[in-house]
């Protein structure tokens, strides 16, 4: 697998898309990182790392209002094919502020607006609407 990011989003994307409670991805820090981004800013229930066949995994809940999914955007930008990165006052809004930029940066993962308020640009590793 060359973007296990990207194959965590489609597991999520596609888990939503079939009204699925929970979805097990492989799990990683990075990926850990990303989960609480999502969790804090109210797109997912929750997470927690299981053990399934000998392999750490991470069992996210998902999350829906009125019979329809919080998340329905959630797109890979930076690649490995292609980096993204953006300094503080070069990262743009989601949908007029409706959505987030989830950023990889020196001080952790974090949302575009955390990292406003922690005065850091880094890798934008997703947007989410």
């Amino acid at each position: 697998m060359t973007d296990p990011i990207a194959d965590m989003l489609a597991r999520i994307k596609n888990a939503c898309a079939r009204n699925f409670e929970t979805v097990d991805v492989p799990a990683s820090n990075v990926k850990a990182g990303i989960l609480r981004v999502l969790e804090r800013e109210g797109y997912i229930n929750g997470f927690q790392e299981v053990e399934h066949e000998g392999r750490r995994m991470l069992r996210v809940a998902l999350r829906y209002h009125a019979g329809r999914p919080v998340i329905s955007m959630l797109d890979r930008v930076s690649k490995p094919s292609r980096r993204v990165f953006a300094k503080l006052k070069k990262i743009g809004l989601v949908f007029n502020g409706f959505g987030i930029f989830v950023l990889s940066t020196s001080k952790g993962v974090m949302s575009d607006a955390e990292a406003r308020e922690n005065n850091v640009g880094g890798e934008i590793l997703c947007k989410v609407f």
